[in-house]
Order: C-alpha cells, then structure tokens, then sequence
C-alpha cells in the first residue's frame, strides 16, 4: 500500500461558509474510498482542490510520483458533427481500436459508437463518458455524483466496471447500494473535517455511533469525579490539616475534561398528510400509447393499480420512463387508449423540470404559500418549511440560490402541502442525502395514498416499492417479482462483460502474451483477496453462531457472486 497523497492542515473557505478547517488525512493507491457527507458539506470543493482545480487557504496536499488520475467530468465536450467513436479519439489521443474495445465494457457496440452523443440517451451518454475516461488508462479514478441519472443497467455496468479495476478511487456519491458494493475505505466531510474510516459504509455508521456510546460513557464518568472531588474540597478545604489535601484534589478537579460530542446534524422530517385509506382502482390504463405527436414511445399498456400501491418505474434512460410519467401527470395528451384515475384523485408530481421554475427571486416560503392547498394555513406552511430544514430565516432565501439538494426538500414540502391522494414521483432521490433519502422512503411507507416514482437508487425502491413497471423496447409492463428478482434479471442480460483494458502499443493486435500472462496474474490477485474476505466471514459466523448479521449475510453473497463471476473470467481470459 503506497501513499499518493498527504493532507496536511487544509483549509478552505467559500464566502463565509467554512469548508475545510486544519483537516488533515492520507490516501493511498489502492484504497477504493467512498466519499460521504451532506449536501453542501464540500465533498465536490474537496475534489477540486485533491485535483489542483481550486488553491486551499491555507495547508499542504503533497502528491507522489508515479499517479495518473482519471477524473469523471460532469460537463462535456461533444460535437454534433462527430460519432462517439470520433469523439472518442479526439478526446484520448488512443486509435479508434483501443477505444472501441475499451467500450465493450459498457456495452457500446458498434452502432451505437457511430452515433453523435447527443443523439444518445443521458445514460449511454455517461457510458461514452466513463469509456474516455478508462481508455486513458488511469491507476487511480476520482468519480463525481457518477450514479446521478444513471439508469439501473449503466450502473449496474460501472459497478462491475470498478469492481475489477486493478487500482483506487475516490467517489462522491448518496448511492448506499452502490458505495457498499464498491467501497471499502469510508471518507467523510462533516463540520470542516476529514475523517478516514478503513472500512465499508455500514461498518462506518455503527463505529461512529459506538463512539458517541463511548465519550457518553466516559464524560459520565468524569461527572461523578467532579462531583466526588468537589464534595471532598467543599468539606476540608477549610481545615489545616487536610488543606494540603484539598488543593491536591482541587488540582485533580481543573484537569478533568469532558470529551467533545458534536451535537447530532438536524435532520428533515417528512411526514405526508393521512389520506383517508379506500379500497378501488387508483389507475387503470387500458391499451394506452404515450409519446408525441410524430413519435410514439411506448405502449400500448394495459396495467392495474389498486389505491395504496407504491410501484417503481424502472428501465434504461431513453426508453420512456419521463413521457409515461408526464403521460399520468397530464403534462402529455395520450397517443392513444385510456387513462383513468379512481375517484376523488388530486395528483402531486415532484418533476425533475421544475428545478428550472425555482430559479427565481421568489422566497421559499412565498413559493410554498402559492403552491399550497388552499386549505393549508400560514402555520403549516411554516410548520412543513421547518420541519424541510428551512426554519427562521432560511425560509427568506430566493429560490435561485439554492443547491440542488435545497430545491428538493423543497419540492418534498410542496408535495406535502399539496394534500394529494397520488404521488408521481421522477427521480425524488437525486440530489438529497443517505439521511434524507431514508426519512423520505420512511415517510412514503407511512402514506397511506397511491405512489408512482422513477429511481435508481437501489436501497430507496427496495425500501419503497410494492410493485414494478419495466419500460423496455416499447413496452411498459408490470413485472413479475420483488425487485432483487429484477436486479438479477437486468445482471443476466449483461452476460459476461469483460472488463477492457486497451495497450498502449499501436500495433493494431489488441493483446500478446506477456498482456495475457498480467491480465491472469491480475484475476488471480483478486481472487484471493476475495476467497480470503469469505473466509473471515465465515468464521465470524462459526464464532458467532446466534448472532445475525444481515450486512454480513449480504456482504457474503456478493463476495461469493464475484468469486463466481472472477473464476468465469479467468478461464475466458486463459483461453486467450
């Protein structure tokens, strides 16, 4: 394990909002670090300055020789005169070869490389993106939010993309799912601070509450000494003999200090209006075809909700998840068919377009009093904006300068203000943190009304969803199982992808035998470590046979899927 760089004593400000104050950690070369923290707490203001972006305050970042860093941008230089494939070249400087077999990884064929970006949907838009980035053949990957609109299939792809990468990263990411299945070292930005944890996400959140039982425990402790030494000082200080003694303990008791425990962050809370619970259809689409005037999208569909349901709508990006969604909402005129909601439906649509409506100078609380129900009374209204974390002041500030992660609790208290009997919900998840994620599945479990929602977020749907609708090829369908049936079934499409890695030759000979020789030696590496993390696992349950560990158990059947899908590889990549 070799260190790449050293954090020392970093300090950066933006405005009046501290960022990083004195932190201080180390990062080496093979860590696979998962980077966590709230909205606004400067994960991203972190990355910039690792990548000599932005210049701290004040402090060091000394980096070692030798490492070459691929960075995923968010932002992107595609042209519309030119194929991916090209776009592919002119951003690598690698032959079109190299860049081709490095897409295979992501399941970019041929033809889709022929194609401008932007004629692609936003997912394989970002597996374009994820392709430039590997064909430059980085050791160590600094990857930004990659999960943010993603479809499941992509990030699916990338997940077993870093799982066999030979080298370390650095994500950003709210993604528990996808942070717990490829991270093992947990890095968090809060109050300022660097904290560098070796170990995977769950693990973290249970270390850390274990250190608050512990400094709870020992300031009790200190408690009963102050009192117990204060007493004993009360009682001789003033007799001759025992004077000597009581400045002794007088002395004792300056030097008793607490440890510091940060009072916990305040968290939203998400509480739905009751809706009065009835049995009956909440949707009955018969022969329906959505899509636009001159291009049919998908249908027709023929699919049966009962009021109560919370189904996730679920496909690749491009397939028309967002047009059957504004399809219920009423924002598009059906092609064709019928729609028809149960009686007495008021719909709430939280939409990712109505970001750009909340760029105005409009305060949050006059938006939320405009969009409320009429019923609402100025009360509520501040009672819900408070209880979103915009309490006092922070109820004054203009929309238009507010994160990403602002404008959703915004748009969540706008929902609950609306007192609707029908939630559609277009990727509510995006922008908001594990806390706030969790209090929002919580609060929809508690709904007692009807929820349609489009999600990535692995942890989030199978918290949340009682059903699934398969957007795919034009069709819209129910599908028949819980959701880790439909996580299996989206794995098996995928087959056996190999994870490319172009050679720097330009001999046109995509691999020789000395390549092959460190491609096995590579599998076998991680092999054992894979082998050796299923062993400590199965140990801790012989030593520990009346404890259930339900990570533990999760964690061994993902170690035992990538031992499987490893020994497949190696014998792939034998045969040459």
């Amino acid at each position: 394990m070799a260190e790449f760089l050293t954090i020392t004593n970093l300090t950066k400000t933006l405005g009046d909002r501290v960022i990083l104050d004195n932190a201080s950690t180390t990062l080496s070369t093979d860590q696979r670090i998962g980077v966590i923290g709230r909205n606004g707490a400067g994960k991203t203001t972190f990355f910039r300055l690792v990548l000599g972006i932005d210049q701290p305050d004040s402090g060091k970042l000394v980096h070692s020789n030798g490492l070459y860093i691929g960075y995923l941008e968010q932002h992107d230089t595609f042209r519309d005169d030119e194929s991916c494939l090209d776009w592919l070249v002119r951003t690598t400087g690698h032959e079109d070869w190299e860049c081709a077999k490095a897409a295979t990884s992501f399941q970019l064929d041929e033809a889709r490389l022929a194609m401008t970006p932007r004629s692609l949907s936003g997912g394989y838009q970002m597996r374009v993106k994820l392709t430039a980035m590997v064909v430059k053949q980085p050791n160590f990957l600094f990857l930004d939010e990659p999960s943010n609109y993603l479809d499941l299939s992509t990030l699916l792809l990338l997940e077993r993309y870093l799982l066999s990468f030979d080298g370390g990263y650095l994500i950003i990411s709210h993604d528990r799912a996808f942070l717990t299945r490829c991270c093992d070292h947990t890095l968090e930005i809060q109050t300022g601070k660097l904290t560098m944890y070796p170990g995977r996400l769950a693990d973290y959140f249970a270390y850390k509450q274990e250190q608050v039982l512990q400094a709870e425990s020992f300031n009790k402790g200190v408690e009963r000494k102050q009192v117990q030494l204060q007493k004993f000082v009360d009682r001789f200080r003033a007799t001759a003999s025992k004077a000597a003694a009581a400045q002794s303990k007088l002395k004792q008791l300056e030097k008793l200090e607490k440890i510091d425990i940060e009072g916990p962050l305040a968290t939203a809370k998400i509480r739905f209006p009751a809706m009065p619970i009835k049995k009956g259809p909440a949707l009955d689409l018969t022969g329906l075809v959505v899509g636009y005037p001159d291009k049919k999208i998908a249908g027709p569909v023929d699919v049966h909700i009962t009021r109560g349901q919370r189904f996730a709508v679920l496909g690749d990006n491009g397939q028309g998840k967002t047009t059957f969604m504004k399809t219920l909402a009423g924002e598009l005129p059906e092609l064709s068919g019928n729609l028809k909601w149960g009686h007495e439906t008021q719909i709430g649509y939280f939409a990712q377009h109505v970001y750009e409506d909340l760029d105005s100078d409009m305060s949050i609380y006059d938006y939320l009093e405009r969009v409320a129900d009429p019923t609402t009374s100025k009360q509520q209204i501040m009672d819900t904006a408070g209880s979103l974390l915009f309490s006092g002041d922070d109820a004054k500030k203009p929309l238009s300068v507010l994160s990403g992660g602002e404008k959703a609790r915004v748009l969540l208290a706008e929902l609950i203000l609306s007192k609707s009997t029908v939630l559609l919900l277009d990727e509510p998840t995006n922008h908001l943190d594990f806390e706030t994620v969790e209090l929002l599945a919580q609060g929809l479990n508690e709904y007692t009304g009807t929820v349609i929602f489009i999600s990535h977020d692995r942890t989030f749907i199978q918290a949340v969803a009682t059903g699934i609708l398969h957007v795919s090829e034009g069709n819209i369908r129910p599908f028949p199982g819980p959701f880790h049936e439909f996580l299996s079934y989206l794995e098996d499409q995928f087959g056996e992808v190999l994870v490319s890695k172009p050679e720097k030759a330009k001999s046109g000979k995509p691999s020789n035998p000395k390549n092959l020789a460190k491609q096995l030696a590579a599998i076998e590496k991680k092999l054992a470590k894979a082998e050796k993390e299923k062993q400590e696992i199965l140990a801790y349950f012989e030593a520990n046979p009346s404890d259930y560990d339900p990570e533990k158990h999760t964690r061994l059947a993902e170690v035992e899927k990538t031992i499987s899908e490893l020994e497949d590889t190696w014998a792939t990549v034998s045969m040459g």
